[in-house]
């Protein structure tokens, strides 16, 4: 199993907005209507990676826990689905419905929204305040399918409470391990 790190890119840098296509609803959508009051979370995930199945249940209990409180959840793949066919858009409609997300889940067909973002692999995760300003990028906790630590999704966590109660988010930001994303 491939371990490929997250770019850490700048915090304070603005969201590339994009238009994409929802294959849960089957109609492209945009970052400006997904976004959310208080803030917005972006994973970049797919349908196949170890890593990204190891905290599927975790990203659904995170968009279940802060969505009420004004925080919106948008899941997005860009893998080359030539190569990686269990990646395609009618797959991940599948995979939406079986694991219940609660979010939007997006085909990033031309892989430009993946680079605009600088995303690397799979599961890598964004925290966005209200303005659309990067608060966060790492990992969702310490947890790797490979060790015995349990999924907990703590430092999103924390960067997501520190978001909604208006406090530095003093914490290292580590980056995110996952597969590297599969590119054209």
């Amino acid at each position: 199993m491939a371990r490929t790190p997250s770019n850490m890119i700048p915090l304070g840098t603005i969201a590339p907005d994009f238009i994409l296509f929802d294959t849960i609803f089957g109609q492209n959508v945009s970052l400006q209507n997904l976004k959310g009051k208080k803030g917005t979370v972006i994973f970049f995930i797919c349908n196949h990676c170890p890593f990204v199945i190891h905290v599927n249940k975790e990203l659904v209990k995170l968009a279940n826990d802060y969505t009420q409180k004004g925080i919106n959840f948008i899941a997005i793949s860009s893998n080359d689905v030539e190569k990686y066919p269990q990646d395609s858009p009618e797959l991940m409609g599948i995979v939406a419905k079986e694991q219940q997300y609660p979010f939007p889940y997006l085909y990033d067909e031309a892989q430009g929204v993946a680079k605009a973002y600088d995303a690397a692999c799979t599961p890598d995760n964004y925290v966005f305040d209200a303005n659309l300003k990067l608060i966060y990028r790492g990992q969702l906790d310490d947890s790797r399918p490979e060790n015995e630590v349990k999924v907990t999704g703590e430092d999103m966590r924390n960067a997501l409470d520190c978001l909604l109660n208006d406090v530095e988010n003093t914490r290292l930001q580590k980056p995110s391990i996952g597969c590297g994303i599969k590119w054209k």
